[in-house]
């Protein structure tokens, strides 16, 4: 009996993806001048209209109109027929200071609010990320780049990836079954968008990956309405934090429901799912299991989790529990401990706004990096006697 798994993406013009991006830069702006400065900052926009509200305590004075015209023009939306031009739609503020209820909890090096969060790793991509969803990824980010280096310049920001791959009876990838793009285009495009984006998308990321994966057999869809002119926030409203799916791990692993985007690094919404993935990850880079899910669980204004879950769906070659104990008496699962840990009061976020949180190889994001004291650490811990 086959198995089959999808996992989509989202390219930088995508109108919630829009949404993060100014979120995340006017998190940047402030990080960079004031690396303590609380933020909470969602974004919303459609035809014409952007709209940036939240709850913010800085002592960086930014121009916020500029920062969100800026993203907006770096996207691509720079003109008037793409009913959504960077220097013609209107911008509107509303911002207050976050509440004191909260940062009293916050200024106790609690955490900012109760919630779980989950991080998860897996064998199946050198990023130690599911097929599907590394797949994804490039392929949205191989069409963000050759319509932003004019390789295909009848294209426009917004745009869609979907893979769906097979998977064997003990549970590795075998071979990728279905490619979905969906590409905004200039009208007239219509009739060449089949073979362009086969040519300059599909062709160059499958030939370049770098597993044994089956792609000879794959069907491959594109534009399935058979028109995508009209997109971006003029086809569709956006808003931050509706892409969580995308920016974690495509639906294989399990989401506490949290979004990432415009929140500093004292919201355990982010800095909780940073460290979750970081110690998943490490945990398989250790070779102790082929995939493992870690879910961290918090309360408001209390300093270390009320729950630490580690799961490696059987592939385990210690006990879960072991594993989570060794990563209790290891880290510091506080709030402010997973700051200084992943050094996150840094202007990092902007790049990961888009084509994803985890995984990533074409920036540096600190909770992707190995920590070689880390894996020694688990290998000393449950190295087995040799017997004689």
């Amino acid at each position: 009996m086959k198995k089959l798994f999808t996992s989509e993406s989202v390219t930088k013009g995508h109108p919630d993806k829009v949404c993060d991006q100014i979120s995340d830069a006017v998190l940047d702006a402030i990080m960079e001048i004031d690396p303590n400065g609380r933020v909470a900052c969602e974004c919303s926009c459609t035809t014409g209209f952007v709209l940036v509200m939240g709850e913010i305590s800085t002592k960086a004075d930014i121009d916020i109109e500029s920062i969100v015209r800026n993203v907006i023009r770096e996207i691509g939306y720079d003109n008037d027929e793409l009913g959504f031009n960077a220097d013609t739609c209107e911008v509107k503020i509303l911002l207050d200071k976050q509440s004191g209820d909260i940062a009293m909890g916050v200024d106790r090096l609690g955490a900012g609010d109760q919630g779980m969060m989950f991080g998860y790793a897996c064998d199946e991509t050198p990023e130690l990320m599911p097929l599907s969803i590394a797949l994804a990824h490039k392929l949205c980010a191989k069409l963000q780049e050759v319509r932003e280096n004019g390789t295909l310049k009848y294209l426009r920001p917004d745009g869609k990836s979907q893979v769906t791959v097979e998977y064997d009876e003990n549970g590795y990838p075998k071979r990728v079954d279905t490619i979905l793009i969906s590409a905004q285009h200039d009208p007239g495009a219509e009739k060449r968008i089949f073979e362009d984006i086969i040519e300059h998308v599909i062709n160059p990321v499958t030939e370049g990956f770098d597993r044994d994966v089956e792609f000879d057999k794959m069907k491959i869809i594109i534009n399935p309405t058979g028109r995508f002119v009209t997109g971006g926030p003029h086809g569709d409203s956006g808003l931050t934090g509706r892409k969580i799916i995308v920016d974690t791990y495509g639906g294989y692993g399990r989401h506490g429901g949290g979004a990432f985007s415009g929140k500093d690094p004292t919201k355990v919404d982010r800095s909780g799912a940073y460290m979750a993935r970081y110690i998943a990850k490490h945990i398989v880079e250790a070779q102790l299991a082929r995939k493992c899910e870690v879910q961290l669980a918090y309360a408001i204004g209390m300093e270390q989790p009320v729950s630490v879950m580690v799961d490696t769906f059987g592939t385990g070659k210690i006990p879960d529990e072991e594993i989570a104990e060794a990563v209790k008496n290891k880290l510091d699962l506080s709030p402010q401990g997973i700051i200084n840990e992943l050094s996150l009061r840094m202007p990092i976020y902007k790049d990961t706004a888009a084509l994803g949180h985890f995984g990533r190889t074409d920036v540096f994001l600190p909770w992707e990096s190995t920590d070689h004291r880390l894996v020694d650490y688990f290998h000393r811990l449950f190295a087995k006697p040799v017997l004689i």
